[in-house]
C-alpha cells in the first residue's frame, strides 16, 4: 500500500467518525441571544389631523347655531315719538312667550317691537327689569315659540367653547364663537350696584348683541351677552346664566327684584392697625357715612355722618359691595344689628332696612 493510498483511507475513516458522531447529530442554529425574545411595542396612534379637529369645531358650532338661533329676537325699542330709541337682542325661555334680554335694552322704553327669527312681530311688552343686576323680561304673543334650554354656571370650564348669537348693529342671527376666557368677574351696573359671577369671553359681542344668548357646544345657554370694552379686542362679558335665572324668576313672579336699603352715603375707607386690634376687628377697612338721607331707617337708628360701619348682623361691612350683598330681600322690615365705630367706641345699633325703591 503506498503512502498516498494509506493517507486516503485514513482521511475517509475521521470523516465517517465524523459524522457519526454525536456532535453532529445535535449540531443546531441557534439565536446570539440567549435571552428572552424582545417584544415590539405598538406604534402610537395617530393625532387626529387638523381637517378632524376643525370639522369637530365646526360641527359643534354648527349644532349651537342651529338649536338656539330659533329662539333668539331682535328688539327694537321706541321713544313716544316713534323715532328709533336703540336696539338689542333677547332669547325665549318658555313656551309661552317670556324673553329675556338686557335692563339697558328696554329700560325706559315706550314702546318695544320684538322679531322673531322666523320673521314675525308680535305684540310685546316688558313684564320687570331689574337695572341692578341689569336683567329684564318681555313677553311676546305668539304661538309655536322655541324656548331654549338653558346651562348651569357651575359646569362652566376656562377654555370650553362659547358662541355668541344676536343682532349687532341690526344683522340678524349673528353667530360669532371663541372660548370662555375667565370666570368669576364683576363690572358695575348703570346703578352702581357690583354684578358678580360675569363670564368672560373673547366671543365677538357688538351693539346690538346685547341680551342675546352665549350658548356652550351642547347648545345650552350659559350667559346673557351684556357688555365689551370698545378699545380692546376680544375682551367682552356675558351674566352667568344662575344669575339670570334667579333674577328672571323673580322678574316673572313680581316684575321686580326685591332689595333693602338703609338711606346712607358711603365711602370705602381702610380702619387704623390699632382700632382693628383693639376692637377685633374681622376686617383692616369699613364704610364711612357721608351722609344720611331723612326719614330713612338709618337716620331712625341714629346713624351720623362721620360713622364708621364695620359690621352687619354679624358679617364684616368691608365695602360698600359688602354692605349691598348683605342687603337683599329677606332683610326687609327685619330688625337687624349695625356695628359702627363712632370716634374710637364700637356700638351696636339695632337697624330694620326698608324696601329699596318701594
Amino acid at each position: 500500500m503506498g503512502l498516498e493510498e494509506s493517507y486516503r483511507m485514513l482521511h475517509s475513516d475521521s470523516l465517517m467518525k465524523f459524522a457519526d458522531s454525536d456532535f453532529a447529530q445535535e449540531l443546531e442554529l441557534s439565536p446570539v441571544s440567549s435571552g428572552p425574545e424582545p417584544v415590539v411595542a405598538p406604534a402610537p396612534p395617530v393625532a387626529p389631523g387638523d381637517d378632524q379637529l376643525l370639522d369637530a369645531y365646526s360641527t359643534a358650532v354648527v349644532h349651537a347655531a342651529e338649536a338656539v338661533g330659533p329662539s333668539v329676537v331682535n328688539i327694537e325699542v321706541r321713544r313716544r315719538d316713534g323715532q328709533r330709541q336703540g336696539s338689542g337682542s333677547g332669547f325665549v325661555i318658555t313656551p309661552d312667550g317670556f324673553v329675556l334680554t338686557n335692563s339697558h335694552v328696554v329700560h325706559g322704553a315706550e314702546r318695544i317691537e320684538v322679531a322673531l327669527a322666523d320673521g314675525r312681530r308680535p305684540d310685546a311688552h316688558l313684564v320687570g327689569d331689574d337695572p341692578d343686576s341689569d336683567l329684564a323680561v318681555i313677553r311676546v304673543f305668539a304661538p309655536q315659540l322655541r324656548p331654549v334650554r338653558l346651562g348651569d354656571s357651575k359646569g362652566i370650564r376656562v377654555g370650553q367653547v362659547a358662541i355668541a348669537i344676536g343682532n349687532p348693529y341690526g344683522f340678524q342671527c349673528t353667530v360669532t364663537a371663541g372660548v370662555v376666557s375667565a370666570l368669576g368677574r364683576s363690572f358695575r351696573a348703570n346703578t352702581g350696584r357690583l354684578i358678580d359671577d360675569i363670564v368672560q369671553t373673547d366671543a365677538a359681542l357688538n351693539p346690538g348683541n346685547s341680551g342675546g344668548p352665549l350658548v356652550n357646544s351642547r347648545g345650552e345657554v350659559i350667559g346673557v351677552n351684556t357688555a365689551v370694552i370698545l378699545p380692546a379686542q376680544g375682551i367682552c362679558f356675558a351674566i352667568g346664566i344662575d344669575t339670570a335665572k334667579f333674577v328672571a324668576g323673580w322678574l316673572i313672579k313680581d316684575g321686580k327684584i326685591r332689595r333693602s336699603y338703609i338711606g346712607v352715603g358711603g365711602q370705602n375707607v381702610p380702619l387704623h392697625r390699632r382700632l382693628v386690634r383693639y376692637h377685633q376687628l374681622p376686617a383692616a377697612s369699613g364704610v364711612l357715612v357721608i351722609s344720611v338721607a331723612p326719614g330713612s331707617p338709618a337716620a331712625r337708628a341714629g346713624l351720623r355722618e362721620g360713622d364708621m360701619m364695620v359690621d352687619f348682623n354679624g358679617h364684616p361691612v368691608s365695602s360698600i359691595d359688602a354692605l349691598h350683598k348683605l342687603l337683599t330681600g329677606d332683610q326687609i322690615g327685619v330688625e337687624s344689628k349695625l356695628t359702627i365705630i363712632r370716634g374710637t367706641e364700637k356700638m351696636a345699633l339695632p337697624i330694620t332696612p326698608g324696601e329699596s325703591g318701594a
